[in-house]
């Protein structure tokens, strides 16, 4: 029987103007009083708010943990950036656990070039937890030969897991590989438009009858489209939950409104506390999908905005 993450969780989402004013369970049990607006958390007003909970900026002291969470941050993010300046932009962030996208660790290119790039983020003080997401699917990349390759670039740019897109056709092919190359996957859930693994259950179905270096990547933003309760889905999911893709919406119906994390209506107060209270043990990977040509500032309010969010309810 699966354990029973909710109890105690408050899930319900607040309406935009509640969030300006403050953030707190459903329940009445206290969160923590924090202005959710990018510009006014990172204002003189939000920081005032700040100090009177009790809560230091985040700016004050960062944690690589903050209450035992990894945030992290998806390479995908900085997609139209080269390696170098990537790094850049992700020391400024302040997290070293990272996810790299292979536009900075290129799939085709020689083991000896893979080694070297995955150096340089080493070298950087950043810890790769993760490569993705990496196509399965495409005609080139879902075959025996294709699988393969990406396995063999996993393993030379030292992957310890694949955040990934199989179909079902293949994910038997896909299991092998896991259990030859000792690599992990994390099928990643892509939300209505996806015809193979659109949802959390979906993928659920799929890898638990696997071998359980088999698991799921949940994109929160593409699950709560599929009108599914996010945080309920978090806790199905329970040990199969190998990564997560976190992002804002203020709409679950609409997938252009994606925002800044905080000006939406994803309720990550609830998520936070339910992934403490599984023991969560993955990465909570910022990817980050507008402002494509600048996104640092927007990165930066939306970490500002999750720590702000993890001191409070660290207490």
């Amino acid at each position: 029987m699966a354990k029973d993450y909710l109890s105690g969780i408050g899930r319900k989402r607040l309406p935009p103007e509640a969030r300006r004013n403050a953030l707190a369970s459903p329940q009445g049990c206290t969160v923590m009083k924090i202005v959710a607006t990018r510009r006014r958390f990172l204002g003189s007003a939000g920081l005032a708010g700040l100090a009177a909970a009790g809560v230091q900026p985040s700016s004050a002291s960062i944690e690589p943990e903050p209450w035992g969470i990894k945030l992290g941050i998806a390479t995908y993010t900085f997609r139209n950036f080269d390696r170098a300046k990537t790094i850049e932009m992700i020391r400024a962030v302040k997290t070293p656990w990272i996810s790299i996208k292979d536009v900075h660790l290129k799939i085709d290119a020689p083991p000896e070039e893979l080694r070297a790039g995955r150096k340089e983020f080493d070298d950087a003080g950043l810890r790769v937890m993760s490569g993705g997401n990496v196509d399965m699917n495409s005609p080139a990349r879902g075959t025996e030969q294709g699988l393969r390759h990406s396995f063999e670039y996993a393993k030379a740019g030292g992957l310890p897991m694949m955040v990934c897109a199989p179909t079902h056709d293949n994910l038997p092919l896909v299991e092998r590989l896991v259990k030859e190359f000792d690599i992990r996957i994390a099928i990643h859930n892509h939300g209505p438009e996806d015809k193979h693994f659109p949802t959390v259950q979906s993928v659920l179905d799929a890898v638990r009858p696997l071998d359980r270096r088999c698991g799921l990547c949940m994109d929160v933003g593409h699950s709560a489209r599929t009108g599914v309760d996010v945080v309920k889905s978090i806790a199905d999911a329970g040990e199969r939950l190998f990564d997560m893709h976190v992002k804002d919406l203020e709409s679950f119906t609409d997938k252009a409104t994606q925002c800044d994390v905080g000006d939406g209506i994803m309720p990550f107060p609830a998520i936070f506390k339910l992934l403490k209270k599984m023991n969560y043990q993955g990465c909570v990977n910022l990817e980050y999908e507008i402002n494509g040509a600048g996104p640092l500032p927007g990165v930066q309010r939306s970490f500002s905005y999750m720590r702000g969010v993890l001191a409070g309810l660290a207490g």
